[in-house]
């Protein structure tokens, strides 16, 4: 693979700079001088990108539907902002293994010296997410010119996961059941397998069994399960007042967090 500000240069650089303006005449020849000193970054003169957001701070998640999201960034410049651009990518310089490009031809800019620019990118599981190893170390590689030519190229502003979707589901019998009686809470966590487009069960994961009392708005937690070789879940506990059980999975860095939806008891 050739150096992201080549990339950058070849495949996201806007229609303006395409010609031999200015700026796109520096970026061509810095990517060229680089490029030969084996560096992945270029900057010429001031512009900067900083406070880079992906999804408006939320986790990605994925099942296998596609998925939009937007990437919004800072770009300064003391003469101001021509134009930016930015592409998601995984994998290493050497392996590049995955690519999204924006669905804009050039990010959305405001006015001013330090405006936020923003792109929307489509994840598409069928064909980005072939693989469930594509769905970590996701790289954001941005742009920006100055309207004095000049401007910085980032192969990686900031990386990123693209969550695995997951269901979690709970069953508390027998119901109604005597008070000081056991209660048999039964559950199942499942998240998709993108080689598959199918759920399966998430194996050996720890998960938390909550209650809430009926009223109350907040759950406790009683204890921690872990799922069994096929994703399900086991446990018991005695009965003592009416209130809600549910599971809760706090989430890895390749699937989702989700709670259960709440099986209401009565004890009588």
């Amino acid at each position: 693979m050739v150096t992201g500000a080549l990339a950058l240069t070849s495949l996201t650089a806007p229609a303006a700079q395409a010609d031999d303006s200015p700026s796109a005449a520096a970026a061509r020849s810095a990517s060229a001088a680089n490029g030969a000193k084996g560096a992945n970054d270029v900057q010429l003169g001031d512009t900067k990108i900083s406070k880079v957001v992906i999804n408006g701070g939320k986790p990605v998640v994925a099942a296998t539907a596609d998925k939009t999201i937007k990437v919004s960034f800072t770009a300064s410049d003391k003469s101001g902002i021509e134009s930016a651009d930015a592409f998601l990518w995984h994998g290493t310089e050497a392996n590049t293994d995955g690519f999204i490009g924006a669905v804009e031809d050039s990010a959305k800019c405001g006015k001013g010296t330090t405006p936020t620019c923003t792109l929307t990118f489509v994840i598409e599981p069928w064909w980005n997410l072939s693989k469930n190893s594509l769905g970590t170390n996701w790289k954001v590689d941005a742009t920006a010119f100055g309207n004095d030519g000049d401007f910085t190229m980032r192969d990686n502003v900031k990386s990123f996961n693209i969550l695995r979707a997951a269901k979690l589901t709970v069953n508390a019998t027998p119901e109604p059941v005597k008070k000081g009686k056991t209660l048999t809470v039964t559950g199942a966590l499942t998240r998709i397998n993108w080689e598959t487009e199918k759920y399966a069960g998430y194996t050996v994961q720890p998960v938390k069994l909550q209650f809430r009392k009926k009223g109350a708005k907040t759950y406790s937690t009683l204890k921690t399960v872990k799922t069994d070789k096929k994703g399900n879940l086991k446990t018991t506990v005695k009965a003592t007042v009416d209130g809600d059980y549910r599971y809760s999975f706090a989430g890895t860095n390749t699937t989702q967090a989700v709670d259960s939806g709440a099986d209401a008891i009565d004890v009588r």
